[in-house]
């Protein structure tokens, strides 16, 4: 069977419990938004497919607990990122001051080169915000990052923040998307069928990717 998709990658999201990582997942993948979704237990995932400058990019996106107890767990797949979102909530501070912790994680964790965007999610709840715009703006350029505020209920920027961080891994892998371009088969990135029957709490060996 032809595949249906020309690169694979993964992306996480990070942040604290709470912050709406799973709803920003089921906004993106399914159109859906559940607001009484009860919260991830270790890491949980989903994929999608979308085309970037005639790119067939299929995306596989980890949601992780943010749970303190859960952590030991979540640390083990940050070295399998290329893309991360930092997540907090605006009417959080506590979640919001939390991304320094965060983004140290991934500084120990990931690769080299691993891309990240800084969320501010729930921007629908204005009436209850903590936290600035401003503030958001300012935390991401002191980590060179870009930022969105984003609404998984009222489905703001989810699209224009995902289809970044995708875009923003594809010209970090410049040098393979070039072969791709050139190849007559797409090269053995991920065993797809694999990753997929495998469970979140499953072997961690790092397979064929851009590990």
């Amino acid at each position: 069977m032809a595949k249906q998709y020309d690169v694979l990658f993964r992306l996480l999201l990070l942040g604290d419990s709470g912050v709406g990582k799973t709803c920003l997942l089921c906004r993106f993948t399914d159109s859906e938004f559940h607001p009484a979704h009860i919260s991830t237990i270790g890491v949980d995932f989903k994929m999608k497919t979308i085309e970037v400058d005639g790119i067939k990019v299929r995306i596989q996106i980890w949601d992780t607990a943010g749970q303190e107890r859960y952590q030991t767990i979540t640390k083990q797949y940050y070295r399998r990122a290329q893309g991360i979102f930092l997540v907090y909530d605006i009417s959080s501070e506590r979640s919001y001051q939390h991304i320094v912790k965060w983004a140290s994680d991934v500084d120990e964790y990931a690769p080299d080169g691993v891309q990240k965007i800084l969320i501010g999610n729930k921007a629908d709840e204005e009436h209850k915000r903590q936290v600035a715009k401003e503030q958001g703006l300012q935390l991401a350029r002191e980590y060179g990052m870009d930022f969105y505020e984003t609404s998984a209920c009222s489905n703001l920027n989810i699209k224009e923040s995902f289809t970044r961080l995708t875009e923003l891994v594809l010209q970090a892998h410049r040098k393979e998307l070039e072969g791709l371009r050139t190849a007559t088969a797409p090269p053995e990135l991920a065993q797809l069928e694999e990753d997929e029957q495998q469970t979140p709490g499953g072997n961690d060996n790092p397979k064929n990717c851009w590990c």
